[in-house]
């Protein structure tokens, strides 16, 4: 099977190539406002995901719950707990901001596009992955600050969870929230200009990952990675992949789901977004060098996710064309 690398990821390898290079338009001393263009980004980008979620789909689809509280449990709570035994090792001032990062990665929701398009390549349930998608991001404004909280009021002082959701309230959920609200006006507007959104979204994140990762170069963050760190940071990035992918398979097998709905919940419930990564370390972390450090693991995530997942949906997509390596079961149906 030829594969290929992914065109966003490919974007985000230059945004941190040009960073390193040229980081003098993301630093704190720069005079151009890359800070309040991103904020604005933000916003749109949530307003416009606002747009696109439908209120009728998003009822119709609480009908499966077994399948939607296994997705949202693994992605909210079987994350963080693999995570979690992990604290006590990780003394010294980097070990914890390297186990903040993953602790980061685990507590956020899942994505949206990438999961329903991998579900639907699969030939798995596709408007079970819609709504999963779709409410996973809304569950994640609430989730992922409460997580981080529990342990950055502990090394951070300036951390302060009403501040935080108070700019989450005025920068996402009040843009979904207007979305929402304008969709029957709007909504048409929204999905017809889908991949010119998507390719609006891509770009407000690098603007967000480019300065993120230039301030990070300019305070020095990275001289304490060195190569053999970077190989165990990825190592655990593929542990921690498979080790939820594998679970909720396990899960999924012990409440008999049918083949299209065990594709789902492991699509989706192994899925985390950058998207939503990239906004909420602008946030949660506002004042801390270390963002870069902080969206290192989740990049490395995102790339991993999106290979793999790719060769799976190819591999099961073959059941419907002929080739039966995964036998479907009626149970639950």
């Amino acid at each position: 099977m030829k594969l290929k690398l992914d065109g966003f990821v490919l974007s985000i390898i230059i945004a941190i190539v040009v960073a390193w290079f040229f980081p003098q338009l993301g630093s704190k001393s720069s005079s151009f406002p890359i800070g309040t263009i991103s904020s604005i980004g933000v916003s749109l980008i949530f307003f416009f995901y606002g747009l696109k979620l439908s209120p009728e789909k998003l009822k119709s689809g609480l009908k499966n719950w077994k399948l939607h509280l296994l997705v949202q449990l693994c992605t909210f709570l079987l994350f963080p707990l693999l995570v979690l035994p992990f604290y006590p090792f990780m003394q010294s001032a980097g070990q914890n901001t390297l186990w903040l990062a993953f602790l980061f990665l685990a507590a956020l929701p899942s994505t949206v596009s990438s999961s329903v398009v991998m579900v639907s390549m699969a030939r798995g349930n596709v408007p079970a992955a819609i709504f999963n998608a779709s409410i996973s991001g809304l569950i994640g404004i609430a989730i992922t600050p409460l997580w981080m909280g529990l342990f950055m009021q502990k090394t951070q002082a300036e951390f302060d969870l009403r501040s935080i959701y108070l700019k989450l309230i005025l920068e996402i959920l009040l843009p979904v929230i207007m979305g929402i609200a304008l969709q029957r006006y709007w909504g048409r507007f929204a999905l017809h200009y889908g991949k010119q959104l998507t390719l609006f979204d891509k770009s407000v994140i690098l603007l967000i990952i480019y300065k993120s990762f230039a301030e990070s170069f300019e305070a020095g963050i990275y001289r304490s990675v060195k190569a053999a760190d970077f190989a165990l940071i990825s190592l655990a990035v593929i542990g921690l992949f498979y080790l939820v992918y594998f679970l909720t398979g396990y899960f999924a097998r012990l409440l008999k789901f049918s083949t299209e709905d065990t594709i789902t919940a492991r699509f989706c419930g192994t899925k985390k977004s950058l998207v939503h990564g990239t906004v909420f370390s602008k946030i949660l972390f506002a004042n801390s060098a270390a963002v870069g450090i902080i969206l290192l693991p989740l990049m490395l995530f995102h790339a991993f996710q999106l290979f793999v997942i790719s060769v799976y949906a190819a591999r099961f997509a073959k059941r419907v064309d002929g080739i039966d390596q995964y036998p479907k079961r009626e149970e639950g149906r």
